[in-house]
């Protein structure tokens, strides 16, 4: 009888949970794919889920107990975190565990430590549900497109951000209304900060990067701006424009280092990512010899994030039965050929913009304003002046960019604040056209 390959689960929530149902129902399927049997021995979980049926299964409490399990030849790690997640992965490599994850905070925050570990015990880690749910957006940048040098890749990676944004576009609903919403459907956390204010998307942004360009993870270089300022106003003036606000991760190789930013963004109504809706995720990539080439569907989820753990579970047993180390790298950019491509700061990264102020009406405040903006060396390309509402003596200025250095253009708003015409802040938003 040829010997099973056998998994230690740590963690059985939602994706846990849902891993250990596909591994179990599709388990012919997987045998097939793998020419091996694989079987769930053992699982470590703080409490039971009533979604699955773990009879058969040893249970720890200990989830270190697993990691030491002298049977077990890979752990899938879904417990979240970056604490005990850490010390659990660690310790699961120190004792010659391939490691399956669906952690993004991990990964980007810990993972060139993390790689130079599991290199050293001649195991791998891999992480294709950490980004983007149910796409399998890794493999297919460090897979199917292998042979192209990656110039960029755009997506709507947080499906929270984007629910919120695709309803206030459809529907003229407020920000704090359709975030109550999303809480209550299970979209959104009670504390929803890391999706709103853009970290959530930051992770995967890094983890994308590094993966497209050869560099090591970055968290900490990435410009990150979340969408809880964005007032439906700016939803309004946008689509008048011709445009719609995406929130979106983006990374970029240019001529002076790479780009990685997440904010939100507006994008022509046309463009395909313009028109992913709802909780959905989407990446574009643009490869040297492939072109633009568009990945789509659920960004999160149990199912969709479990499909994404099952199929590296799969891939690092195909290695482990046909006897071929390293077949899954856990990074491809772990060799003599890292890149030390510089992150570029946001100050000086080139996009249009979109500038919405408070100006009294009278003459000559448009001409002083989009004097400022020349003189700074920044063309104007739109202008909408809305008439003023009765009893009032100022009026909504929106003003559309061409393309231009961030930090010109936070020189050119700092100095239109300062007229008397002006009132308030600002508001500004990069322009994308995500064509070349």
């Amino acid at each position: 009888m040829v010997e099973p390959i056998k998994i230690g689960i740590c963690g059985l929530g939602t994706v846990g949970g849902s891993a250990f149902q596909l591994l179990t129902r599709n388990a012919h399927l997987v045998e097939a794919q793998v020419g091996r049997p694989i079987l769930v021995t053992h699982i470590g979980t703080r409490r039971n889920n009533s979604n699955c049926s773990v009879d058969d299964t040893i249970i720890h409490r200990d989830i270190f107990t697993i990691a030491a399990e002298p049977t077990i030849d890979i752990l899938i790690e879904t417990i979240g975190g970056c604490g005990t997640a850490r010390e659990l992965v660690e310790y699961a490599i120190d004792n010659g565990k391939h490691v399956v994850t669906a952690n993004k905070a991990l990964i980007a925050e810990h993972g060139n430590a993390l790689f130079e570990r599991a290199r050293t015990k001649g195991v791998s880690i891999v992480y294709e549900a950490a980004v983007a749910g149910g796409i399998p957006i890794i493999k297919a940048v460090r897979e199917g497109l292998a042979g192209n040098r990656i110039e960029w890749l755009a997506g709507i990676i947080n499906g929270t951000a984007n629910f919120i944004l695709s309803e206030m576009q459809s529907k003229g609903r407020t920000f704090d209304e359709v975030l109550s919403e999303a809480q209550q459907l299970g979209y959104a956390e009670a504390d929803p900060s890391f999706d709103l204010e853009g970290i959530d998307a930051a992770h995967k942004l890094a983890i994308l990067a590094s993966t497209a360009f050869g560099i090591p993870l970055q968290f900490d270089k990435v410009f990150t701006q979340g969408i809880s300022t964005i007032e439906l106003q700016d939803i309004t003036y946008a689509r008048e424009l011709g445009y719609c606000i995406k929130h979106l991760g983006i990374a970029r190789r240019t001529d002076h280092g790479i780009e990685l930013r997440v904010h939100p963004t507006l994008l022509p109504c046309s463009h395909l990512l313009a028109n992913i809706n709802g909780v959905m995720n989407a990446v574009l990539v643009a490869g040297d010899a492939a072109g633009p080439t568009l990945y789509c569907g659920a960004g999160a989820g149990g199912k969709a994030t479990a499909s994404a753990v099952v199929a590296d579970t799969i891939d690092v047993a195909r290695s482990l039965a046909n006897g071929i180390e390293n077949k899954v790298p856990y990074l491809a950019f772990h060799h003599p050929y890292l890149s030390d491509e510089q992150i570029l700061p946001i100050e000086e990264v080139e996009s249009g913009f979109y500038l919405r102020m408070k100006a009294l009406d009278k003459p000559g405040v448009l001409a002083a304003i989009t004097q400022i903006l020349s003189d700074t060396g920044i063309s104007v390309e739109a202008v909408i002046q809305k008439e003023p509402k009765q009893n009032e003596n100022s009026v909504p200025l929106i003003l559309l960019t061409a393309c231009t250095h961030e930090g010109r253009l936070i020189d050119a708003v700092t100095t239109i604040e300062s007229l008397t015409s002006v009132s308030g802040s600002v508001v500004h938003m990069r322009v994308e056209l995500l064509s070349k």
